[in-house]
């Protein structure tokens, strides 16, 4: 690592967040397969890339087909696997961009590793707290019916655990809530903090 020197950009990250007109952030979802977290943030992408600005949405199932095709899912696998994103994230952000992310990350320790990569404020935890038997009713993908037959080893919220959010900045029910209603609370959040314009 001696041999390895960080090389500063010309073009700073103020500059090219300037040149958006954006300010960049990463809003992390966080939540049991099921729980909206994919649904949310491609809802809230469509709106955002709507009103102009520049985003970009990394998704758990996505970013394993290329950049994390070699991880599994035991626990060291799943922090690689948070510690890549979180790096993909930051640079994106570095970028100008407004980052959504949509990833299980059921380890507290693995979001505050990427929480520390932001600068204070750019970091949202959007916590997606549905209740484990509404997720498991959904089951999109059948993985909930396959982990309780034992087909899938190590499933979060089954044999494997989910630490919740002890202080996210945003937290959805999205049993209770409708689509539209999460990405209003998140765009109000967003304005709330001079992230993105009032309308």
């Amino acid at each position: 690592m001696s041999n390895i020197v960080w090389h500063d950009h010309k073009v700073t990250r103020a500059e090219r967040s300037a040149n958006k007109n954006q300010k960049p952030c990463l809003l992390w979802f966080t939540g049991l397969s099921g729980s909206g977290k994919s649904t949310i943030a491609n809802a809230l992408d469509v709106a955002l890339h709507e009103r102009g600005y520049h985003t970009f949405l990394l998704d758990g199932d996505n970013v394993r087909h290329g950049l994390c095709s070699d991880l599994g899912f035991s626990d060291d696998d799943r922090v690689e696997n948070i510690r890549r994103v979180g790096e993909v994230c930051k640079l994106f952000a570095d970028a100008g961009l407004i980052v959504m992310s949509a990833f299980i990350s059921p380890f507290t320790s693995d979001r505050r590793m990427v929480r520390k990569l932001f600068p204070a404020g750019e970091f949202i935890e959007v916590f997606m707290d549905a209740p484990l038997e509404t997720c498991e009713s959904r089951d999109p993908k059948g993985l909930y019916k396959k982990a309780r037959a034992g087909e899938i080893k190590h499933f979060t919220g089954i044999d494997s655990p989910y630490e919740v959010p002890s202080h996210p900045e945003i937290r959805l029910d999205t049993s209770q809530s409708t689509v539209d209603e999460c990405v209003d609370s998140l765009i109000a959040y967003l304005q709330e903090r001079e992230l993105i314009k009032s309308n």
